[in-house]
């Protein structure tokens, strides 16, 4: 299925219900250029995943993973119905593939799950019958055929998963910014745009709280040869970044406000938190200068995981603010996530980087 583009659009293209007809319209406009048939995948409206864990948390504070990978997962889907339907107005054929039919079959970790067998067929039969098929992300099932969630910002490992049922070699990742920088360019002044960065190390970036890809959907594309083209999702839709087994060396700052950083009595009893986080499928470092634990990103409920694995709570040390030359880490601790902000512009601001890099020639339309 060589002849299938793999697309995928973050919930920041959906700032309101006219955005969907707006990406309707440039999806016909490859359609009609290229003549390939589009497998889209499409995250959730902005805010639309957070309000239904704040509906689920008024009801119980604490649910269970089960309940809440089943209720969030739906956000993901009713945008893939509402693109499906913008393109069916335009006398485009569309489909909708959901979770339980898309082929991906995940562990029972079922908010962090990890995809442990992709089936094609069902995305081949589809991809027949259909010019575009819209898959939202995030979304799969466990081997019993329990609704699973790949995690917070897992539609970037959802579209890798479906270039490869489909045998693509190349993903393309559409968002509010058009690549990776040396820090985030929405809050760092100065950030730099690196046209080309290795799979390692837009990994490594990632791990460290880098919003721009999901770690596990770069692992997924190393292993299979597939490259990321990092794309901006309105038009001109304008390429910045391809990842791939190539990549310039670099240097940035990396942080993100809602990650934190725990404090143990000892460092066996950080190695067992993070061994114990890492288990579930939440996305830890171990820092070695002193017992602690980053959990990265936020979005996890640390006081149920702490309890169900019967763990001492760690104690709260602040925000994590990585420092990154090369395959060299450096972590500083910031007191807050506002400290963390200016602790990273003080950082970036004292790189030695070469003069700001202008993103290559953007492909005219989608």
């Amino acid at each position: 299925m060589s002849d299938v583009a793999i697309l995928k659009f973050g919930g920041s293209t959906f700032r309101t219900h006219a955005a969907y007809d707006v990406l309707a319209a440039g999806l016909e406009e490859r359609l009609d250029r290229e003549g390939r048939r589009l497998a889209v995948v499409v995250s959730a409206m902005q805010g639309e995943t957070e309000q239904l864990r704040g509906r689920l948390h008024e009801v119980n504070e604490h649910p269970e993973d089960a309940t809440s990978a089943g209720m969030l997962a739906t956000a993901d889907l009713v945008s893939a119905h509402l693109l499906a339907t913008a393109l069916h107005r335009r006398g485009r054929t569309a489909t909708v593939l959901a979770g339980h039919q898309v082929g991906l079959v995940t562990n029972s970790s079922f908010l962090w799950a990890r995809v442990i067998e992709t089936d094609p067929g069902p995305l081949s039969r589809t991809m027949a019958d259909h010019e575009v098929v819209v898959v939202p992300g995030g979304q799969a099932v466990d081997a019993q055929g329990r609704p699973t969630w790949l995690g917070k910002n897992s539609s970037d490992l959802s579209a890798i998963a479906v270039a490869r049922a489909v045998g693509g070699t190349a993903c393309e990742i559409h968002s509010d910014v058009d690549g990776i920088y040396t820090s985030d360019p929405h809050l760092v002044r100065g950030a730099h745009l690196l046209p080309r960065v290795s799979y390692n190390m837009a990994a490594l970036m990632s791990l460290y709280g880098a919003k721009v890809l999901h770690r596990r959907a770069v692992q997924l594309a190393l292993r299979h040869g597939i490259e990321i083209v990092l794309r901006y999702n309105r038009a001109p839709f304008s390429r910045g970044t391809t990842i791939s087994r190539e990549g310039d060396q670099m240097a940035a700052i990396v942080f993100n406000q809602r990650s934190v950083v725990l404090g143990y009595d000892s460092d066996d009893a950080a190695d067992c938190a993070h061994g114990v986080f890492h288990a579930a499928g939440i996305d830890t470092v171990r820092l070695t200068e002193k017992p602690w634990v980053a959990v990265v990103g936020g979005y996890v409920d640390l006081e149920a995981v702490q309890r169900r694995q019967n763990l001492t709570p760690g104690a709260y040390v602040g925000v994590p603010v990585a420092e990154i030359r090369g395959s060299k880490v450096t972590t500083h601790i910031a007191e807050s996530g506002e400290d963390a902000l200016h602790l990273a512009q003080r950082l970036h601001d004292a790189l030695d980087m070469p003069a700001a890099q202008a993103p290559r020639p953007h492909l005219a339309g989608v």
